[in-house]
């Protein structure tokens, strides 16, 4: 087990809690290890795959990964590190999307010990009651503790209602897969702790949270991603994606 928590404690930020993984491990059951990626843009890029490379050191320990395709959460946009609301995504570009996505997922993750779920098939059938009953579960004040609504609220920025559903989706997810382990970026890590209490309420055993860095974009500044256009997609060709990877400077390379 000290190899197993070795491993898994590599590359990480955070892990809530360690002592809950370790008796998780204990338990010699396979966990069910959950990371969920909302189709906004098609293909994944370099940044998504710290996330996955840490779901393939669980595997290569015998566990269960679902890659979880927010085609629901999708809708609402994750408002995670954003100082104004997202535009609502059409659910066909998310469709589109996902397939990409499906193609690509394999390149890093083992086919036999991956299942992939898309969050619509739960949360569509929540429905208008199901939705207020799970908005129930949480309060204002909670949400506003998080770092991104707490700057836009201080500053008379604008938070749609609809913003607040997205953490709580998210952690339902975590209800309606009985998940061991979700991992996410540093900036997932408000919406991972959410599922964590979620769970809890529903008679769950919390989920452990684990976090990992966000990979910058190759501008060195910002956080990887196709909107910001600073990006590696890992399905490029291959010059273009050599190109990019000589542009990078000295000192952001080893990240």
């Amino acid at each position: 087990m000290k190899d197993a928590l070795k491993l898994i404690k590599r590359g990480a930020d955070e892990i809530l809690t360690e002592a809950d993984l370790k008796k998780k491990f204990e338990s010699g059951k396979q966990l069910v290890i959950k990371a969920g990626f909302d189709p906004t843009a098609p293909d994944l890029h370099f940044g998504h795959t710290v996330l996955l490379n840490k779901l393939r050191h669980f595997q290569d320990l015998g566990h269960k990964v679902i890659f979880l395709i927010g085609d629901f959460t999708g809708r609402i946009g994750d408002p995670s590190g954003i100082n104004k609301t997202r535009p609502i995504l059409d659910a066909k570009d998310l469709v589109e999307n996902a397939k990409t996505y499906e193609k690509q997922v394999y390149k890093i993750l083992k086919k036999d010990l991956t299942e992939i779920k898309f969050n619509s098939e739960w949360c569509d059938k929540l429905g208008a009651d199901g939705l207020i009953g799970l908005a129930s579960k949480y309060n204002v004040a909670r949400m506003l503790e998080r770092d991104d609504f707490n700057k836009r609220f201080t500053s008379n920025k604008s938070i749609a209602i609809h913003e607040f559903l997205y953490p709580l989706v998210q952690g339902y997810d975590s209800v309606a897969l009985e998940v061991d382990v979700e991992c996410g970026g540093t900036d997932q890590k408000f919406n991972l702790l959410v599922g964590r209490e979620l769970q809890r309420d529903y008679g769950q055993e919390p989920q452990v949270v684990i976090t990992v860095p966000i990979l910058e974009g190759l501008d060195g500044v910002k956080k990887m991603s196709k909107s910001l256009d600073n990006y590696i997609a890992i399905d490029e060709d291959p010059d273009d994606m050599f190109g990019k990877i000589m542009s990078i400077s000295d000192e952001l390379m080893w990240r």
